[in-house]
């Protein structure tokens, strides 16, 4: 059975003004272009006005300026932030249906462990000694979780996740499938003979609370000490995140981002994808990388953007592109001016050679 909800319950929960039927029911939210009646949606980009006179929405979060149109038949609700409010609205429709009810018959969970109340496991998921679990966990199958984990109130593992020996995940996160934490950081010492020894990775990952990590990313333990990821980051999918790294409070890293060790971002920070950022650096807080930057060096300012590789000012990286774009019209004007001045050049020495 889907989630119903009537346009006043919507209301009550984003704290708006209310205008048209109350008691209109809708079953989720959609686009404004292509929403049906059973369903709610939202106005925030003007660009977007134009299907507000022909959804079929019966619900529309729309803001505390908008017009409404001659013979607009949905109920509307003026808040604020249309855009904050529908991310209100998703949430409140979001009752995944994990399939999850108790610990699975074919999951493993060890004597020692220690499982709170209202947790859910998956079939083939393996519990380790001494992990502990807090109260209303989920975790899919096929999940892996070593020894002296503990995972907090409230956590979604999805499937496939592996969580190495001794890693802390905290309150409200989640992480999706194929997401590997505590795995090996990369460390190896050359030895005379040409060779290279690994280096013992003893430390861990801490995760801290209302964390979300995207598919396939690695998050490697600190060889010494812990890999931190602060409260309230988020991580796209496919991300490196190497030993001994720092991700500050409520810093976001787009896919294909690469954080070498001991590097530490600074909170509210905004990676763009495929940013790499070099070993043992320091990146100040609220700055921003565009997509594919190279950070080689030590951020100490604040607040500023970033691009190109290695990263510099965002607004002079603009200006060099420009720059670069006309290289081929530049050469072929420097040529040309060689020509001239080759011609000139000629020219004067045959000037030259008359007088004499």
């Amino acid at each position: 059975m889907p989630m119903i909800l009537t346009a006043a319950e919507l209301n009550t929960s984003l704290n708006g003004r209310l205008e048209g039927n109350a008691e209109v029911e809708v079953t989720g939210p959609a686009p404004i272009e292509s929403a049906t009646k059973e369903e709610v949606t939202f106005l925030a980009n003007p660009q977007y006005a134009k299907y507000a006179a022909e959804t079929s929405a019966s619900v529309i979060i729309v803001s505390k300026d908008f017009q409404r149109p001659s013979g607009f038949e949905p109920t509307i609700i003026r808040v604020s932030n249309p855009y904050q409010s529908f991310t209100r609205v998703m949430e409140l429709f979001q009752q995944e249906d994990t399939g999850l009810t108790g610990i699975h018959e074919q999951a493993f969970v060890a004597e020692s462990a220690t499982i709170a109340n209202h947790v859910s496991v998956g079939a083939n998921t393996y519990i380790g000694e001494n992990v502990e679990v807090g109260e209303n966990v989920s975790v899919f199958g096929n999940v892996y979780i070593g020894n002296r984990v503990v995972i907090d109130k409230d956590t979604m593992i999805y499937p496939g996740t592996v969580i190495y020996r001794n890693c802390r995940i905290g309150k409200n996160c989640i992480v999706h499938g194929g997401t590997v934490i505590g795995s090996d950081g990369f460390g190896f010492t050359p030895q005379d003979d040409g060779h290279y020894r690994k280096i013992p990775q003893m430390g861990n990952v801490i995760i801290e609370d209302h964390v979300e990590i995207g598919a396939n990313c690695s998050i490697d333990r600190a060889t010494l000490g812990s890999t931190v990821i602060r409260h309230g980051v988020k991580l796209d999918n496919l991300i490196q995140v190497a030993h001994n790294v720092e991700i500050g409070e409520h810093t976001v890293v787009a896919a294909q981002a690469g954080i070498s060790g001991s590097t530490q971002l600074g909170n509210h920070c905004v990676v763009g994808g495929q940013v790499g950022f070099v070993g043992h650096i320091k990146v100040a807080e609220g700055n921003q990388f565009q997509a594919q930057s190279g950070v080689p060096r030590t951020i100490d300012d604040k607040g500023k953007a970033w691009a190109g590789s290695p990263a510099f000012d965002y607004r002079q990286a603009l200006k060099s592109q420009v720059v670069y774009q006309r290289l081929p019209e530049v050469e072929k004007r420097i040529q040309s001016l060689e020509q001239e001045i080759q011609r000139l050049q000629q020219q004067e020495n045959k000037d030259a050679n008359h007088d004499e």
